[in-house]
């Protein structure tokens, strides 16, 4: 599959790194083409423009920015995002842990509407880059769960293909209109691992004592 990483942070080192090896061709672009070519090397993938890794992503593109920035680039690029499954793991945390979106729509609704054209899936934003280093992310034996809001199908399939070849198991969470929810635990979690050094696991029972019908 072809996957274009808009980003050359570590969210695009991490999970860039990992699609490269499991032999996905990839193609890091920046707005900074030194950075772009530092990470792509460090990956083992090509370095291009942003413009570049939009239109090389016909499997997939990976917005790999911070969440202030993903709404102005999907409407810069929009035109190359037409018809590309966009992959959106971005988090609009404000200081005390608050979403900056308020109680708008989502940063992954800003970029589909931002980009019309695109098949946005939000995912992979509940973990910290140093998880997608892992290989794979399996806790206590459990592969690490990775859910997904979207609304096309062919783009959620592309999503669940990526996720399985972290070694992850896909969940699907529902339509592009719940990844504000997503993004919201998001910034309850960071604020339970950060504010109180909490295991935030600790907070949910497990399913079978979820009350959820046999």
């Amino acid at each position: 599959m072809r996957i274009g990483i808009v980003g050359t942070g570590g969210m695009a080192t991490a999970l860039g790194g990992q699609w490269a090896r499991a032999g996905h061709e990839v193609l890091v672009g920046g707005r900074d083409a030194a950075r772009a070519a530092a990470t792509a090397a460090r990956i083992g993938a090509r370095a291009g423009t942003v413009r570049e890794a939009a239109l090389h992503g016909d499997g997939a593109v990976l917005l790999a920015v911070p969440y202030a920035a993903a709404e102005e680039l999907a409407a810069t690029y929009a035109r190359e995002l037409t018809g590309r499954t966009v992959l959106d793991p971005t988090n609009a945390v404000a200081p005390g842990f608050t979403l900056a979106t308020g109680t708008g729509p989502s940063v992954a609704e800003r970029i589909a509407a931002a980009a019309p054209g695109a098949h946005v899936v939000k995912a992979f934003n509940l973990c910290h880059e140093s998880v997608w280093h892992l290989r794979p992310p399996v806790f206590d034996g459990r592969p690490l769960a990775v859910p997904l809001c979207g609304d096309d199908t062919d783009a959620l399939a592309t999503a669940h293909h990526l996720v399985r070849d972290l070694g992850c198991h896909p969940l699907a969470a529902g339509p592009l209109t719940r990844a504000h929810l997503l993004e919201a635990t998001a910034a309850l979690l960071i604020g339970l691992w950060l504010g109180e050094h909490a295991d935030a696991q600790a907070i949910t029972p497990p399913l079978a004592h979820a009350g959820v019908p046999a």
